[in-house]
């Protein structure tokens, strides 16, 4: 098992995209820490991501799924339609949702150690532009996939699966530090990029495959890490060839 901890690749541009990226998902988990036990899963019900939602399942198929506190939750929120906006802004809402201390900081965590990267390649306004598409890139595998799932899709790792993608591309011998552990024992090592960001990847397409058929009630979205991830290279290169637009 291993963990990256940094980069020896220098930045050239302060990455003000990502550091306000960081700062609107931190302020909105604190929001979320803030709300009563029963306000924050009607937030997560509201700005989350439901596939299901998109094609209007049925409330018996939401009771299916769920346990019977959190099924009256559901139910109510389907039929009153509490939702206060189109389930597709929800694509983007719940890039900025998360589900506890360990989600939001190892999501942030990936995301300072490569965003900054991918952004001095990129310029500010292209940056936060393709972060958005990799989320979208992210939610639509994971619709593909499970397109009548009810369980709410939350956080930012599909839109920084696409950061990994693009810096993988863009810095493929980069060193990368990682802890690495072996047992009860652990080292640091220094790593290139591609091998750190494709074995990376290689777990989740392994862990995706390996739970499609399975009846899930919740856990990673990892067709949204593997949707992500290529969408994040699609679109450095599509970027990357259209230099020609003179974005900051």
């Amino acid at each position: 098992m291993f963990f990256p901890y940094k980069d020896d690749n220098p930045r050239v541009l302060v990455p003000y995209v990502m550091y306000g990226i960081i700062a609107l998902n931190v302020l909105v988990f604190l929001f979320q820490l803030g709300l009563p036990t029963l306000s924050r899963y009607e937030f997560t019900l509201s700005y989350g991501l439901i596939p299901g939602l998109l094609g209007r399942v049925s409330v018996p198929e939401l009771l299916n799924y769920h346990s019977e506190y959190l099924s009256h939750l559901y139910a109510q929120y389907i039929t009153v339609e509490a939702q206060p906006h189109s389930p597709l802004i929800t694509i983007f809402t719940s890039m900025f949702i998360h589900g506890g201390f360990a989600h939001i900081l190892g999501n942030m965590w990936f995301l300072w150690i490569f965003g900054d990267n991918v952004e001095s390649s990129l310029g500010h306004v292209r940056f936060a532009l393709f972060y958005l598409l990799s989320g979208l890139g992210a939610a639509l595998a994971q619709i593909t996939i499970d397109p009548g799932s009810v369980i709410p899709m939350i956080g930012a790792s599909g839109a920084i699966a696409g950061v990994l993608g693009a810096y993988m591309i863009r810095f493929p011998r980069a060193n990368v530090h990682v802890f690495l552990f072996l047992f009860i024992f652990f080292t640091t090592i220094r790593v290139p990029a591609f091998i750190v960001i494709g074995l990376w990847f290689l777990e989740q397409l392994t862990n995706g495959l390996g739970s499609l058929g399975l009846n899930t009630t919740g856990g990673v979205a990892w067709f949204a890490h593997v949707g992500g991830f290529i969408a994040g290279i699609g679109f450095e290169r599509l970027f990357r060839q259209n230099r020609r637009l003179r974005w900051i």
